[in-house]
C-alpha cells in the first residue's frame, strides 16, 4: 500500500473520530392519567356504574385500545371478573354491575391507551339494605 493511499486512510479516520456527536433526545409521551371513580357503598341487588376518565395532558383520550374493569369479592382475587367497558365519549368509560351478595368488593381498570398500561384500583362496600 502506498503513503498516499494511508494517509488518506487516517486523515479519514480521524476525521470520524473528531466529528461532533449527534444527541438525539427522545421525546417521552406525556403520561395516561386515569381517574377512577368508584361510589364508596351500594345497595345489593342494584345495578352500580363505575366510571373512569382518561386523559393525557389534559385532553380526554377517546381512543383507548382497551379498556377493562376487573372486579372481585375481597379475598378472592382468583375469581375476578372481566367486563368491557363502554366508550361515553369525552374520555369516559364505563360499566354496570349488580352485585347479588352483601361484601367489600375491589374495582380495578385496566387501560391501554397510547402505548401506556395504567390500573388504578378502588374499593366498594355492598350493603344489604332490604
Amino acid at each position: 500500500m502506498n503513503w498516499k493511499a494511508l494517509s488518506f486512510i487516517v486523515c479519514i479516520l480521524l476525521m470520524a473520530a473528531c466529528a461532533p456527536e449527534k444527541k438525539e433526545t427522545a421525546t417521552l409521551p406525556k403520561p395516561v392519567d386515569v381517574v377512577l371513580q368508584v361510589p364508596e357503598t351500594a345497595d345489593i341487588n342494584k345495578a352500580v356504574t363505575f366510571s373512569a376518565k382518561v386523559t393525557q395532558n389534559g385532553e380526554p383520550v377517546d381512543d383507548a385500545d382497551e379498556v377493562k374493569y376487573e372486579i372481585w369479592k375481597e379475598g378472592f382475587k382468583e375469581s375476578s371478573e372481566m367486563l368491557d367497558a363502554a366508550a361515553e365519549g369525552e374520555g369516559a368509560y364505563t360499566v354496570s354491575k349488580t352485585f347479588e351478595e352483601a361484601a367489600v368488593y375491589h374495582v380495578q381498570v385496566h387501560v391501554v391507551a397510547r402505548g401506556q398500561h395504567t390500573m388504578p384500583k378502588a374499593a366498594i362496600t355492598i350493603e344489604n339494605t332490604q
